[in-house]
């Protein structure tokens, strides 16, 4: 509890205590008015004075003139314990709500602990500390054990084990040594590292993550915009309806005025909209603050809704399905020896960052000689062209093949075949493999488990391969040898397929997955080894790579799904029901209180369900 919260408390307490002499003293008249206006004002000035204030502001109808309209009305009439009973409980709930609120935000709040406070560089043989914004990419870090990794980088020196819990909502440290990126907001744990920054801060992980959800608030839900929209119209429509129901029976039924009155003043407690007001936010905002713990960043309520309305589930293969390590498992040359050809293959991919040119010469083991290149032709989803000792190497897929005229032939073995053709005969192809996740199979059945229609994958690889990767995972579909074009309109297609209710999500992590992360209702990436035009067009990102993720994220949309709708009837149906009662003198000032603080304090609990993510299938 804040001092704010604990200057609250106190007053309550305190005009509880005044309440309770008021209530004791025997006195009529106006020394019974005095009394219960010692209470009265040590617990609602705060909420008189705002009322005041929005009416020179433009803002009329809000909660605080709603009370203050009423309570005054009560005191009018000589309900007096009534009109405290109303403002102190009222305080109660907003004192509720405020720890409520305080403990969505202290969830966020932990993930904003990893931004690191300083950063040691080495500088001129010895160690300055600096904060982590004044860091250039290329500067040398010192990490001791115990600190933050406060930018991205690639070890250098050192060996030590980090800490990615506060990103991923992974309890097991990884393992680093030199060669290894490491990423801001970490935590070393065992040795000392030497680490080169890649990336200034404002393009770091931590500046990323903090980025995204401190800007998670402003995109509203359907529900949320709602209930703003309804509150503009069903406050007014209240406070006519409260005078009319002051007015119109006294002057054309000759009722009592007191009595009437009465009823218009509990009418207005009564229709105070807190409760949609309050919990419905408080319910997106813990879902938002709830997934951020498991390691799911959700952009806004908008796409935390239209994930629960998830009904296919689209993946790119290469780095979200599998894990996008390739290793070379079978050379066949056709003109060549296999050490040429693996040769003429590596030098072609030398420029090339993608994992497969990387796989390449990885397996070609030794120092390459990039002198030799020259005009590199990258092809899109195909391959590459490259001038190698004067010679023209084409090295690519089947279409790049077809492309040039060379005739090929298929392999007999499963994995990602990429040809060789030197001066447009065909020198052979090599077999590229790449190994599926761990928990991909697991994910499948999980996103099944939660209602899930259609799961289905896109790639650029080979119809084999993507079968046989279809097949072990037990997808529902399978689209092989695609360019990111393709991969576009195949999207495009199954949206058609998708019910008018329905959503569809989309799960890459390739630069080449922009476009169609962009396009799907959701998109989600692959966010620890993601590319940044990935993360940046998607709308949501899971820190740890693991496809089982998206599973928990649908359900964490769900539940708050499910909450919003159960604070919605609830709220709504007790205020309309109370709210007939009371217009027809069934119901009291203290009915109305309940009607209004007490289903406020009740939504509130409900909401506070939405921090604490489902472990289990619902």
């Amino acid at each position: 509890m804040d001092s704010r919260q604990k200057k609250m408390l106190w007053r309550i307490l305190a005009a509880g205590v005044l309440f309770l002499i008021a209530l004791l003293i025997p006195a009529q008249g106006l020394p019974r008015l005095l009394l219960f206006l010692i209470p009265y004002g040590v617990i609602g000035w705060d909420v008189l004075w705002r009322a005041v204030r929005n009416l020179t502001r433009g803002q009329i109808f809000d909660e605080h003139f709603l009370m203050s309209l009423a309570t005054v009305g009560a005191l009018a009439i000589g309900e007096y314990p009534e009109a405290v009973f109303v403002l102190l409980f009222y305080q109660v709930g907003e004192l509720f709500q405020s720890c409520a609120v305080g403990r969505s935000r202290r969830s966020i709040a932990a993930l904003m602990d990893i931004r690191p406070d300083v950063a040691r560089v080495e500088r001129n043989g010895a160690l300055e500390e600096v904060d982590p914004e004044e860091v250039s990419s290329g500067d040398i870090l010192v990490i001791k054990p115990g600190e933050r990794v406060p930018l991205d980088g690639v070890i250098l020196e050192g060996s030590s084990a980090l800490d990615t819990a506060a990103l991923t909502g992974e309890s097991l440290p990884r393992s680093v040594s030199p060669g290894a990126d490491v990423i801001s907001g970490c935590i070393n744990l065992t040795g000392l590292l030497r680490v080169q920054v890649t990336k200034p801060f404002e393009e770091s992980t931590v500046a990323r993550i903090l980025e995204l959800v401190e800007n998670a608030s402003g995109r509203k839900a359907r529900a949320e915009a709602f209930i703003t929209k309804f509150a503009r119209y069903y406050t007014p429509a209240v406070v006519v309806a409260a005078v009319l129901l002051a007015l119109i029976p006294p002057l054309f039924f000759q009722g009592g005025w007191g009595d009437w009155l009465g009823r218009a003043c509990s009418f207005l407690v009564i229709s105070c909209p807190c409760a949609l007001v309050i919990s419905v936010p408080l319910a997106f905002f813990g879902g938002i603050g709830g997934a951020s713990r498991a390691g799911i960043l959700i952009k806004g309520g908008n796409y935390l809704e239209a994930l629960a309305n998830t009904e296919t589930v689209v993946f790119d293969k290469t780095g979200t399905l599998t894990r996008g390590v390739f290793n070379v498992t079978a050379i066949h040359p056709e003109q060549e020896r296999e050490a040429d050809l693996l040769e003429l293959a590596a030098l072609a991919e030398s420029w090339s960052d993608h994992p497969i040119a990387h796989s390449i010469r990885e397996a070609y083991g030794a120092e390459l000689d990039t002198s030799r290149v020259t005009g590199v032709e990258e092809r899109s989803g195909r391959g590459v062209q490259v001038q190698v000792d004067g010679r023209t190497v084409c090295v690519g897929n089947d279409t790049l093949m077809e492309e040039i005229g060379i005739a090929w032939h298929p392999c007999h073995q499963v994995g990602t075949t990429v040809h060789v053709a030197v001066d447009g005969v065909y020198m052979g192809h090599l077999v590229i493999s790449d190994q599926v996740k761990e928990d991909a199979a697991d994910a499948i059945q999980a996103l099944r488990a939660c209602g899930v229609r259609k799961t289905v994958m896109l790639t650029g690889d080979a119809q084999a391969v993507g079968e046989d990767v279809a097949r072990r995972l037990g997808l529902d579909e399978v689209h092989a040898q695609l360019l990111p074009a393709d991969k576009v309109d195949r999207v495009e297609d199954l949206l058609r397929q998708t019910s008018p209710r329905g959503a569809l999500a989309f799960v890459g992590d390739g630069i080449n997955d922009a476009p169609v992360l962009s396009r799907a209702d959701i998109g989600i990436a692959m966010g620890a080894l993601g590319s940044d035009a990935a993360i940046e067009a998607a709308d949501v990102v899971l820190m740890d790579d693991k496809p089982s993720k998206i599973a928990l994220a649908i359900r964490i949309a769900r539940k708050t799904r499910s909450i919003v709708r159960q604070n919605i009837v609830f709220a709504l149906g007790v205020k309309f029901l109370v709210l007939g009662l009371g217009a027809f003198g069934l119901a009291n000032m203290w009915e109305a209180v309940f009607a209004d603080v007490g289903v406020s304090v009740i939504a509130i609990l409900n909401s506070m369900r939405a921090l604490h993510s489902p472990s289990e299938p619902s």
